[in-house]
């Protein structure tokens, strides 16, 4: 993704969400450039030095091959100022253990700017670099493996300068030298990957901020699942009847990383109930079948890492009869998951995803993928972030996705999520009603590789491309009916025909012209009553 030039209307309701959102305190960053490479170009980097190239590494992405030189490559707005720069980096080579790999902020030329790179003897530097010379202006040891991604952020604010690493800050320095400038992607004498490179304003922490833990241990209360699914998530297939998550086991309270990772994992239905914001360590944790998970009021979440609902991935094409099945997450708000928010994998089945407020995450926030289905995501919050849900991860894993990913999306509220919202491989049909689009700068559904989607009753409001078959690599079919397209919104790009949803479940739509008041009035987290 590559921020587009703005649409006026987009840039006015955009300025007028961060005026009103910088009246409240708000703790979040607002987006205003983001790359992850994904369409297979670098247009708009400016290079000098090194071998510089879109790969595919794991993903699309920019690498520099070349340990001969220093490298660097740029983009943005000198005007540039106070901001963070967020990527992706993996060092694949250093020359010697001195050389170095990472990002660059207030650019003011290829040779002066401010820089956090790792380097080779396993060290996270934040530098200045006028004129080509280096002043190391921090250091921390934070171990360094070639072949491994890391997650860099650099922030500059005033004179204050911080560097953080997978989500930690490691140095901070005072340094006025440079006031505003371009960001930057750089090597010395090493060969890197980089991807999901991000600009964000400053935000003044994180949020959730979290609650006092309670000298208790929480109590449940009525804590239980709200409702049921709709979509495929209500299907009988695959064994199953409907999806009902821990039903008919016991409901039990958690307050704390280890006695959620322990509930979770355990064998037998359970209703675990979240109370105030859990802080869990980077990665992410497996969610056993036959598991509820649920936020207890309005300030229930999960930060720093994400779930896992299914097997490990391996290369089978049949779906296993121990695939984890029969899984709820509901009412919780995810904030800076180190990698997926909420991953849905290898053969998942019956899973629904509902009244979840998700942002800032560093992967996905919502992907299903390795030939799971049956799955419904419904009635969440999705802001602050870029790439924001995937249905099938990659072209060339049709063995295992090919007649299934079926997937339900409907009144979710896709809030100024450039993209993958969501961006489709393989599954058919996927059926996306009644959500609510706002200033999708790139697209909103994708529906790409032979996929077929059902787009109908959605409210698309300011995105420049609501929907489209041709989006990326090999085209997918789509049928676009009964949508409102206002604003600045572009037309649909769809053709071929589909499979309809209602061959597998009935549903009603809501009236698409009220699609938007219903679903910011019920979306997210804190939004039902339990």
């Amino acid at each position: 993704m590559r921020r587009k030039p703005l649409l006026a209307a987009a840039v006015a309701a955009a300025l007028t969400v961060a005026v009103a959102l910088a009246g409240t305190n708000a703790a979040f960053a607002d987006t205003f450039f983001g790359d992850t490479f994904d369409d297979g170009d670098a247009n708009g980097w400016t290079r000098t030095g090194g071998s510089w190239s879109v790969v595919t590494d794991g993903s699309p992405a920019y690498r520099q091959a070349s340990t001969g030189a220093n490298a660097k490559a740029q983009a943005g707005d000198l005007a540039w100022s106070d901001y963070t720069v967020r990527a992706r980096v993996k060092p694949t080579a250093f020359a010697t253990s001195a050389r170095s790999a990472g990002i660059t902020a207030r650019s003011t030329s290829m040779s002066s700017y401010y820089a956090l790179v790792l380097t080779g003897g396993g060290a996270a530097q934040l530098q200045r670099v006028a004129n080509g010379t280096i002043t190391v202006l921090g250091s921390a040891a934070v171990g360094v493996t070639t072949g491994t991604w890391y997650d860099l952020a650099l922030r500059v604010t005033g004179s204050t300068l911080a560097g953080s690493v997978n989500g930690a800050q490691v140095v901070q320095a005072t340094d006025a030298t440079f006031g505003s400038g371009r960001i930057g992607l750089v090597t010395s004498y090493a060969s890197a990957s980089f991807d999901n490179v991000v600009v964000e304003t400053p935000a003044p922490g994180p949020d959730p901020s979290g609650t006092t833990p309670p000298t208790t241990p929480p109590d449940p209360g009525n804590c239980r699942v709200a409702g049921a699914p709709t979509g495929f998530a209500s299907v009988n297939a695959w064994g199953r009847s409907t999806t009902t998550g821990g039903a008919g086991g016991a409901t039990i309270a958690v307050d704390t990383a280890a006695e959620l990772l322990g509930a979770i994992a355990r064998p037998e239905p359970l209703t675990i109930c979240v109370s105030g914001t859990i802080t869990l360590p980077a990665g992410m944790y497996d969610v056993a079948s036959h598991k509820s998970i649920v936020g207890v009021g309005a300030t229930a979440g999960i930060t720093g890492g994400g779930f896992t609902i299914g097997l490990p991935v391996s290369a089978v094409t049949t779906p296993p009869a121990d695939a984890v099945q029969n899984v709820i997450i509901q009412n919780l708000s995810f904030r800076n998951a180190s990698d997926d928010s909420i991953n849905v994998q290898m053969f998942s089945h019956h899973v629904w995803i509902d009244h979840n407020d998700l942002a800032q995450g560093y992967d996905g926030l919502i992907d299903v993928k390795r030939g799971s289905s049956y799955v419904t995501v419904s009635w969440n919050h999705t802001h602050h972030h870029t790439k924001n849900m995937l249905l099938g991860h990659d072209d060339n894993n049709g063995a295992q996705d090919t007649g299934r990913l079926k997937v339900s999306y409907h009144h979710n509220w896709f809030d100024a999520t450039p993209q993958r919202n969501p961006r489709v491989r393989f599954g058919e049909p996927v059926h996306v009603y009644n959500n609510y689009y706002f200033y999708n700068t790139d697209t909103g559904v994708a529906c790409q590789n032979n996929a077929g989607c059902v787009v109908e009753g959605n409210y698309f409001e300011n995105v420049e491309e609501p929907v489209t078959n041709t989006y990326a690599g090999p085209a997918g079919r789509c049928v676009a009916r009964n949508n409102v397209f206002a604003g600045e919104s572009g037309a649909p790009d769809c053709s071929g025909t589909v499979q309809e949803p209602s061959t597998y479940y009935a549903y009603t739509l809501d009236d698409p012209n009220a699609v938007k008041a219903i679903v910011t009035a019920g979306a997210g987290a804190g939004r039902i009553v339990q």
